[in-house]
C-alpha cells in the first residue's frame, strides 16, 4: 500500500528529505544507480521502500524520448512592462541553446495566476526535456510541480518559496542599486532617494536595500525620498509627482526599473527640472525603453544568466549534481543623459 504523506502520494522531495540528500540524487538512485555511492545508495532505497515511492512516468518518459528542446512559458498577462526583459531573455536564450544543442519550445498562458497547465500539455506531448522559468515569486506552483514529477529545471530568478533550490541564475540586484548610489555619488549628487516596486516584492526589497546600504555607507541616504509605485508609467509618474516638492538641487533618485525610472522621469521634467542638470535619476534592467528616454541604468547580463541556466539543465539531463549554489550575476551601469550634470 502507497504511504501519503498527509493527504497526497510520497514524491522525489519526499525521499530526499528523509534520506538527507538532494533531488538529484534520488534521481541518480532510480535510474544511475551506478554513479551513487553504496552507503547513500543503501539508505535512499530505504526511504524510497519506506514511503512507497514510485517516480514521475512523465519524467521517466521525458528521459526516455529526448526531444532536444527546453520550454518557456510565455506569460501573457503583464503586458508591454513584463516583456522588457521577457523578450530579450527569450531572444538570448533561443541563440546561445545551438551551442548546447537544443532549441527553446515557448508556450503561452494568459491565465489570471501562473498554473501548471501548460507544462503538464508539453510533458505529455514529450515536446520538451527540461524547463526554463522566469518571473518566480512566492507562492508560484510551478517549481513544486516540477520538482514532485521529478523534472529537470533551472530559473531566472530565485524559487524563493525554496531555499534550498540551487539551480538558478539570476542579476545581483542589491549590488545592481548600489553601484547606481556609487555612480551618483561620483557625478556629485548629494542625497539620494528611491521609487521601488510596493513591499513585499522580493526582487524590489532586495534592490532597495542595495540602495539603503549603500546610501547610508556613502551619507547620501534621503528616507523622505523613499516612495512606491507598480510597474508601469503612469503610476510612477504619480510617484515622481509626491516626491517633486521635496526635490532639491543635486538630489537624485535610484528607480527600481527602467520603467519606472521613465514614468519618474516625466514626473521631474514635469515640475520645471532637468534630469541630469538638476536632479539624477537611474533605472534598472538595461532595457531598450531606457536607451529611448536617455536614461541612466543597471543592465543586466542576460548572456550570462542564460548560459549558466543551459549549463545547469545540460548538467541535470546528465544526471549529474545540481550546484551547491545559485549564482548572483554582476550588473554593469550604462550612464546616459539622466545623470549627467553638465
Amino acid at each position: 500500500m502507497t504511504i501519503r504523506i498527509g493527504s497526497r502520494r510520497a514524491t522525489i522531495n519526499d525521499v530526499a528529505r528523509a534520506a538527507n540528500v538532494s533531488r538529484q540524487t534520488v534521481s541518480n538512485v532510480v535510474n544511475r544507480p551506478d554513479r551513487v555511492a553504496p552507503q547513500t545508495l543503501r539508505r535512499v532505497q530505504a526511504e524510497i521502500e519506506r514511503l512507497a515511492y514510485r517516480p514521475s512516468s512523465a519524467a521517466k518518459s521525458l528521459r526516455e524520448q529526448r526531444a532536444g528542446a527546453i520550454g518557456l512559458e510565455l506569460d501573457a498577462r503583464g503586458g508591454a512592462a513584463s516583456a522588457e526583459i521577457a523578450y530579450p531573455f527569450l531572444a538570448q536564450l533561443s541563440v546561445a541553446a545551438r551551442d548546447h544543442r537544443c532549441h527553446v519550445v515557448t508556450f503561452g498562458s494568459d491565465a489570471p495566476a501562473l498554473t501548471t497547465h501548460g507544462y503538464e500539455a508539453m510533458v505529455r506531448a514529450h515536446l520538451v526535456d527540461a524547463f526554463v522559468l522566469h518571473n518566480t515569486h512566492r507562492g508560484d506552483p510551478r517549481p513544486q510541480w516540477l520538482a514532485d514529477h521529478d523534472i529537470p529545471f533551472a530559473t531566472f530568478g530565485r524559487v524563493w518559496d525554496d531555499p534550498g533550490f540551487t539551480a538558478w541564475g539570476d542579476v545581483d540586484g542589491r549590488l545592481g542599486t548600489a553601484d547606481a548610489v556609487d555612480h551618483l555619488v561620483e557625478q556629485g549628487y548629494e542625497r539620494v532617494g528611491f521609487v521601488g516596486w510596493p513591499e513585499g516584492s522580493e526582487v524590489g526589497d532586495d534592490r532597495l536595500r542595495g540602495w539603503r546600504d549603500r546610501a547610508a555607507e556613502r551619507g547620501v541616504l534621503a528616507e523622505d525620498l523613499l516612495a512606491r509605485t507598480e510597474q508601469d508609467i503612469a503610476g510612477a509618474q504619480e510617484a515622481g509627482r509626491s516626491l517633486a516638492a521635496r526635490l532639491r538641487p543635486r538630489d537624485a533618485l535610484v528607480c527600481v526599473s527602467d520603467v519606472v525610472g521613465v514614468g519618474v522621469q516625466g514626473a521631474v521634467i514635469e515640475a520645471g527640472l532637468t534630469p541630469g542638470r538638476d536632479v539624477g535619476i537611474t533605472g534598472f534592467d538595461g532595457t531598450a525603453t531606457a536607451q529611448m528616454f536617455d536614461l541612466t541604468t543597471v543592465v543586466q547580463p542576460l548572456a550570462e544568466i542564460v548560459e549558466h541556466l543551459l549549463t545547469q539543465i545540460d548538467v541535470l539531463l546528465a544526471g549529474g549534481p545540481v550546484p551547491e549554489h545559485g549564482a548572483l550575476l554582476a550588473p554593469t551601469l550604462r550612464p546616459a543623459a539622466s545623470t549627467r550634470r553638465r
